[in-house]
């Protein structure tokens, strides 16, 4: 079936460093926002969420990592690519063994790129549910200077996979070191009682970074029922679209964030 409707507006390229090569999606003027999808692949709610950064003054690129482009969410979609994900692909790492996904080298790559088209301040980027904590791990690469942690699910496997994150120790040190330097933060958001992103994993986020992290939280009751009956993620399937609403707020406070520190 044919989804390409959904990206009708932008346009695309195919980027390659190392040994991958994926397509980018790209709309609108300004400094450069790295949007990096969650599963179960590049959706309309993420492509919703684009068009509003864009919209505020800045250019969005999505790259597109799995999952079919444009294909709207179900169970079975989510669950097959889920599977297929976890099972095949090596470019990314699902346990808790202090290790960051390899594919985060070439959105480090993506963002020298974007940052050396758009200019501005620097490059905002934010992950979503599975992607959730790359945004962190993209730190080591200086031209990153907004990261958005959105539900961030990984590690979904391993001994205190609750307390960890999918990011390198020396990732951490060199974002901490960053934010002081820099005066930089970052942002944090989930659902209360979401089982894929645990209390502890923001404890842990908290500890690390202390009032460089701005963690919002929301009660499950104020998010949009999604296919999956479930409160999971902030900006896209489970985001109330009316003003004034928890999720609303969010998304408006996670813009605002990119505009401030892109300099857009």
């Amino acid at each position: 079936m044919d989804y390409s409707a959904a990206l009708k507006d932008y346009a695309s390229f195919d980027f390659t460093h190392g040994k991958w090569t994926r397509k980018v999606y790209r709309r609108g003027s300004g400094p450069g926002v790295i949007i990096i999808h969650e599963m179960p692949g590049l959706h309309p709610l993420v492509i919703r969420f684009a068009d509003r950064v864009a919209a505020a003054g800045m250019t969005v690129f999505l790259p597109s990592l799995f999952g079919e482009d444009g294909r709207p969410v179900t169970i079975g979609y989510a669950l097959g690519t889920m599977a297929k994900t976890i099972c095949i692909r090596r470019e990314f790492t699902v346990w808790a063994n202090d290790k960051s996904s390899p594919i985060v080298d070439w959105l480090r790559a993506l963002a020298r790129k974007v940052h050396g088209e758009c200019g501005g301040k620097g490059v905002g980027a934010v992950g979503m549910c599975f992607t959730g904590g790359f945004a962190l791990a993209m730190m080591t690469e200086p031209s990153v200077v907004a990261p958005v942690l959105s539900q961030p699910s990984n590690p979904i496997f391993g001994k205190d996979k609750k307390s960890k994150t999918d990011a390198i120790p020396a990732e951490i040190q060199c974002a901490k070191a960053r934010f002081e330097k820099e005066d930089l933060s970052m942002i944090g958001l989930r659902f209360f009682k979401d089982a894929f992103v645990p209390d502890e994993r923001f404890d842990m986020y908290r500890r690390e970074f202390g009032p460089r992290f701005e963690a919002i939280e929301i009660d499950p009751k104020d998010s949009r029922p999604g296919p999956g009956g479930g409160a999971h993620s902030v900006l896209t399937v489970n985001l109330q679209d009316t003003p004034g609403t928890p999720t609303k707020r969010a998304e408006e406070r996670v813009i605002a964030f990119f505009k401030e520190r892109t300099g857009a």
